[in-house]
């Protein structure tokens, strides 16, 4: 009836983490679920999974994630492999490397921001002048 091979990967994939309200944190935080931060984190966040970061969220350090949902403050870089939301009361200083974004009105943001399939096009547009180079030399 149950498979032990699924029923582990789904209890792994399915590992929810939660820093509420007035937790504060001082460290790295490394996961291989998701994570919802509601308090204060000085350190650096690394997940397989979604981030998301409440309202009265606070990330001081850098962020490494697959899916990220904003509604706090973070001060660091945040590294997000698919999608970035911005909500409206996000506040983000620091740079962005994402494969997606979206930025809803009244977020603020103040950094750089770098989209995946544009450092991709810059990666191939380089190979390409390199092969003609070959080529023509």
């Amino acid at each position: 009836m149950f498979q032990k091979s699924n029923k582990n990967n789904s209890t792994e994939s399915v590992s929810i983490n939660l820093i509420g309200n007035g937790t504060v944190i001082t460290g790295d935080i490394k996961s291989s679920g998701d994570i919802r931060i509601d308090g204060i984190l000085n350190g650096n966040i690394t997940i397989n999974g979604k981030l998301v970061i409440g309202s009265t969220g606070k990330i001081e350090g850098n962020i490494i994630c697959q899916n990220a949902d904003i509604s706090g403050e973070i001060k660091g870089k945040i590294n997000v492999s698919e999608l970035l939301i911005l909500k409206s009361s996000a506040k983000l200083v620091g740079d962005i490397i994402t494969g997606k974004i979206s930025i809803e009105p009244n977020a603020t943001f103040t950094g750089s921001c770098n989209m995946g399939a544009v450092v991709k096009n810059i990666s191939h547009a380089n190979e390409a002048t390199t092969e003609t180079t070959t080529k023509t030399a």
